[in-house]
């Protein structure tokens, strides 16, 4: 059994230890903090055997055959180059990296080493989102023409959020979401993309964001995201002969399907959504894979490069 070492105490830690733990394939055996007291706080709180003050030192541990890579946005590119230079596969929460060339190098690297490196993107695993994704590629809605999507959440979440230096900002760790989804469900990427944002006071980052675009099918989107007005949060997809629903998209528990006769809601409960992305992963270290089929490094260097292009414009 593969043995997963933890990179940082983030508030996601707990809930992909849990989903590891209940999946069964893998094995957590150490994590690493900023200081030896944090990590052996959170060590017995999470009963994970090992506790490191550095990020180095769980680098170093031999024992740990897989780093997590839970670290803020602008942590990632360094921890994970970092990993795979001390021989360790890298699961590394979204987004992956803070730009495009950093991505592409990430998984270059992995390559050269002959290691597996993935972006952690728990939403394409999710049952709603694939029973949406088969009711489109079957042709149930018609041709697809546009999408919506919502989201909110008060920025206080994170102490980080409107910290430029940290990769803060809801572009970077929410519009994430929506690009990625959208590739995911069309198969394509994005042609057009482009949008205007309200910064956080006294900040250089954004607290909201409207964005609009047009993906390479055709298809036109749009997406409302805000860290201080409340959203009605969910997606939807719109065809020629219906759309669908996808209520709280990023953690969906159900889809809703919608024609001019009727309405269709499955339900898909669960105790934690990252055992599917984990029971993924474990599949691809099964067949030996050094990439996800699913988030490969193309994919997460396309989504990137979208969300950068808008950034540089703000």
């Amino acid at each position: 059994m593969r043995k997963i070492g933890i990179l940082s105490t983030s508030s996601i830690a707990p809930r992909f230890i849990a989903a590891v733990r209940e999946e069964g394939s893998f094995q957590i055996t150490a994590l690493s903090s900023r200081t030896q007291e944090k990590a052996e706080e959170k060590a017995r709180a999470w009963d994970i055997p090992k506790a490191y003050g550095s990020h180095e030192a769980l680098l170093q541990d031999k024992d740990v055959d897989i780093v997590y890579i839970s670290a803020v946005n602008s942590a990632h590119y360094k921890w994970a180059k970092a990993a795979l230079l001390a021989g360790k596969h890298v699961i590394c929460e979204k987004p992956c990296t803070t730009t495009e060339a950093q991505t592409r190098e990430l998984f270059a690297l992995a390559k050269a080493r002959g290691l597996f490196l993935m972006e952690a993107q728990k939403m394409l695993f999710l049952p709603a989102v694939l029973a949406a994704k088969q009711a489109i590629d079957q042709g149930r809605l018609g041709k697809i023409h546009m999408a919506e999507f919502n989201h909110s959440f008060y920025g206080s979440y994170n102490n980080w959020m409107y910290d430029e230096a940290a990769g803060g900002g809801p572009l970077l760790s929410s519009a994430i979401y929506v690009v990625e989804l959208l590739q995911f469900l069309f198969g394509c990427k994005i042609a057009q993309i482009d949008g205007i944002c309200t910064k956080h006071p006294g900040t250089n980052v954004e607290e909201q964001y409207t964005l609009s675009g047009r993906m390479e099918n055709g298809v036109l989107f749009s997406l409302k995201n805000s860290t201080v007005a409340l959203l009605k949060n969910g997606a939807a997809i719109y065809g020629e002969k219906g759309y669908v629903e996808l209520p709280d998209y990023w953690k969906a528990r159900k889809v809703i399907f919608c024609d001019h006769t009727e309405t269709v809601t499955e339900e898909y409960p669960c105790d934690h959504e990252l055992r599917y992305e984990v029971a993924h992963i474990a599949d691809c270290f099964e067949k030996g894979l050094l990439q996800s089929p699913v988030v490969t490094g193309e994919f997460s260097a396309a989504a990137i490069a979208a969300l950068e292009s808008v950034k540089a414009k703000w």
